[in-house]
């Protein structure tokens, strides 16, 4: 059999190229879908419409309520969310920051919200805390920015 090192070249090249596709980060509102414990907030961002605007081209920084954390919400809240959707709209933007914010960066402070308040920020070591909630899964990798997977629903400020 003859030796042809340069069709194994060609092929381990491919085979690589193949394996990036694979894992190449989707964006933050699909990487959300694919995040098994994130079903109920793509549930919510679908019906907010925010689905094409965190495809969108970002960066941004999404701190992302479990489903364990929706269900903490009293069912009045939700309640008031589904059947008013700015208000829907409003809670969800006010866990999204703009640019992409990897837990290793994450300062001591304040963070301005998409939806315009500010969330309190904390880290320490690897331990970061936004408002009330702590970061549960750090560094969800999105094609737009990242995701931090939060144990709680941050609720904005009333107006």
């Amino acid at each position: 059999m003859q030796r042809r090192p340069w069709l194994l070249s060609i092929c381990a090249a491919g085979a690589l190229a193949l394996a990036g596709c694979a894992t190449s980060p989707a964006p933050v509102t699909d990487t959300a879908a694919r995040t098994g414990s994130l079903s109920t907030l793509t549930k919510l961002i679908n019906d907010a419409g925010l689905a094409d605007t965190l495809r969108g081209p970002g960066p941004v920084t999404v701190f992302a309520p479990n489903d364990e954390a929706f269900k903490a919400v009293p069912r009045k809240t939700l309640d008031e969310l589904a059947a008013n959707k700015e208000l829907l709209r409003s809670v969800l933007q006010y866990h999204v920051v703009a640019g992409s914010l990897p837990s290793a960066q994450v300062p001591n402070g304040k963070l301005k919200s998409v939806q315009g308040a500010d969330l309190a920020v904390s880290r320490a070591g690897t331990f970061v805390t936004v408002e009330d909630a702590v970061v549960v899964q750090p560094d969800v990798a999105a094609s737009n920015g990242v995701v931090h997977v939060i144990d709680r629903v941050l609720m904005p400020p009333r107006r």
